[in-house]
Order: C-alpha cells, then structure tokens, then sequence
C-alpha cells in the first residue's frame, strides 16, 4: 500500500485547545524510520501539557505531540546506521522518545539521560511518525508478533520507572513508600516489588490504591483523601514508626516533596521523582538532613539501559501492564481520554489509529 500524502494528527494548539487536522506526512530522512503508529497511549506528562502547554516538549504552534507508541516501518531513509541494519519495511516496532548521541560531556560520564543533545520525540497522536537516526540506531526495538502493540508502547514508560526504582538502589526487603499512584506510580510499585521491596503506598483515590495491591503488588494502601499527615502515618504503618527505608514522590507537588522527606527513616533515601511546575520551592529541615543522614535524589527520564530492560520485561510478560488500560478510543476522541484522566475515571487510555 502506497504511503499517502497527508494523514489525520491531532494538534496542539494552546491548552485546552487541541484539533484533529490534516496535515503532511513527514518524510524520512538519511538514517531515520517512517512508523505507521498502530498504538499511541496517553500518559500523565501528556495530560499536563493538554493542561498547560510545555515548554521543552512541544515546539511552534500548532505542534504535534504524544509519545508512548508502537507500529510499523513503512519506509526507511538511507544509511540507516549499523545497530539498525535489521530494521525492515513492515517490520513491527517501539521506539523511546530520545536517545543521547553518546558524544557530549555528559555522554563521556554515562549520564546518558542528561546528554546535551538529548531532544524529545513527539507526535505519536497522529498516523504515522518519523524516528529520528539515534533513536532509530539506539533506542528501537523489533516487537515479537505475539506482544500487542499497547502493551509494547509501554517501553518508554515503564523505563522510567525502572530507572526511578533502581537508580536509589531499592533491594529486596527494602520497605518503600509511593507517594501518588497514576500510571507511572502504578508502574513504579510493580517494578519495586518485583524487586522483592515491600511497598506501602499513599493516595487520595481508592482506584488507584486498589490498582496498586492488584497490579503492583503492593502490600499496603493507605488513603490520605482526609489529610496527609507525614508523622502520625509513620508512627502508625512505617515498620517499628522508624519511617521507610526509602520514599518516592509521584506527584510532583512543593508540598508533597516537603512531606516525603518527614516519611524517611534515619539514613534513609528519597527520592522526588515527579517534576513540580517550573519556578516551584521547598523549604527542607537542614537539621534532619545532616544528622539523620538523609540521602536525596530526583532522577529524570531514562537511558537505553532502562528502556532494553523495559522492553524485555515486557516481552518477557514478567510485566503485563494491560490492567493500567482503562479505554480504548480513536484518535479523534483524544480529548475525551484526557478528561477521563483529569477527572480519575482513567489511568491510561489506549489510541487506536
């Protein structure tokens, strides 16, 4: 089948503003893969920027957008690079949304998920999608017939939680505690507690408290619908009221990234993991930080490392994320599957197109 002219896409255009259009398929440059998206799904990072736009994501207005996708390569650009030399026209594939180009300072260091050529691929909400040459070379895989296309477009996502969970070195036994419990949160638990951690969580909604014990294995949920009071909730779950060896904010909120820290025991870790909006501020007990020895961290994004492994652990099926599914919709009805999101009656909605 011949590859057409245009395509159906959905378009940001301001928040709250976003339009199913015709406009261009993109061709294929030296090095670079067209994909037919078979799969996109929505996800939390997509819902702030239908929310308020983002800065770094979405480029000129109106711009494309979304992620978390799969398909399958409908044409290739030349010299396509050695590590991708397998990829064939028909072919079934996930890509990541970045790839460093392992040529920077930060690159040199293997900080690879700071690499300063790192640029973010958006588009997956539309027909077809062209991957740039490093992630095409670095950061694609060739998905097995038997994985569903949705389940492998959570490569991406579930490689940012491994890289949240193993990058604060969480070991078997290690009691843990989420705080926030949307589709990465989810995500977040069920790759800590394959680990072998004994996780707690701490939510407002009994969905995502439920979710968290059916699909990640948590082994404890505690509502914090009526107030979220750091101490009373150590002294009464964390194990002998110490507080947990380690504390992963999901929310991405100043005063939640204030309370984690009152959830940690003496020595032990933290870890802030959702982003607040830009120009936000925390005010931190110094005290308690010195001398009970408290270890911060705030990891961003994910390296190859974490999405090969995201991959085969979904290829595996160690993983079947398709619980986290709440809907599937047409592209046409995006807006729909972020209301259901904004307003917790979804936790990923899948977008045939």
């Amino acid at each position: 089948m011949s590859i057409p002219q245009t395509m159906n896409a959905m378009m940001f255009h301001a928040p709250r503003d976003i339009r199913y259009e015709q406009v261009p398929v993109p061709q294929p440059q030296a090095g670079e893969l067209l994909v037919r998206v078979h799969r996109a799904l929505t996800c939390g990072t997509d819902l702030k920027c239908f929310r308020r736009g983002h800065p770094v994501l979405l480029g000129d207005l109106p711009s494309p957008f979304g992620h978390e996708f799969a398909g399958v390569i409908e044409a290739i650009g030349e010299n396509i690079g050695e590590n991708v030399t397998q990829c064939q026209v028909g072919q079934r594939v996930v890509s990541a949304n970045s790839a460093p180009c392992y040529d920077c300072y930060f690159c040199d260091k293997a900080q690879y998920n700071l690499c300063e050529n790192l640029k973010l691929l958006n588009g997956a909400y539309a027909e077809y999608i062209v991957i740039p040459e490093k992630i095409a070379r670095y950061n694609t895989h060739l998905i097995p017939d038997e994985i569903p296309f949705e389940i492998a477009a959570f490569t991406e996502p579930l490689a940012v939680a491994i890289r949240a969970v193993e990058g604060v070195g969480v070991q078997a036994g290690d009691h843990i505690v989420v705080v926030g419990v949307g589709p990465i949160g989810q995500l977040i638990v069920k790759v800590a507690s394959l680990l072998g951690a004994k996780v707690t969580v701490l939510a407002r909604s009994e969905m995502k408290l439920d979710m968290a014990k059916q699909f990640g294995g948590a082994v404890e949920s505690i509502s914090i619908k009526e107030g979220f009071n750091p101490e009373a909730l150590v002294k009464q779950y964390s194990p002998e009221g110490r507080g947990w060896d380690v504390v992963i904010e999901a929310v991405g909120l100043p005063e939640t990234w204030e309370k984690a820290l009152k959830l940690c025991r003496r020595g032990g870790k933290v870890h802030w993991f959702a982003g607040c909006p830009s120009g936000s501020t925390v005010t931190l007990d110094t005290q308690r930080l010195h001398y009970d020895e408290i270890t911060l961290f705030s990891l961003f994004h994910h390296t190859p490392h974490d999405v090969k492994k995201a991959f085969d652990l979904l290829v595996s099926r160690q993983i079947n994320p398709q619980a986290l599914i709440s809907a599937s919709l047409p592209l046409k009805d995006l807006e729909q599957a972020f209301e259901g999101m904004e307003f917790g009656r979804f936790f990923k909605a899948s977008i045939a197109l």
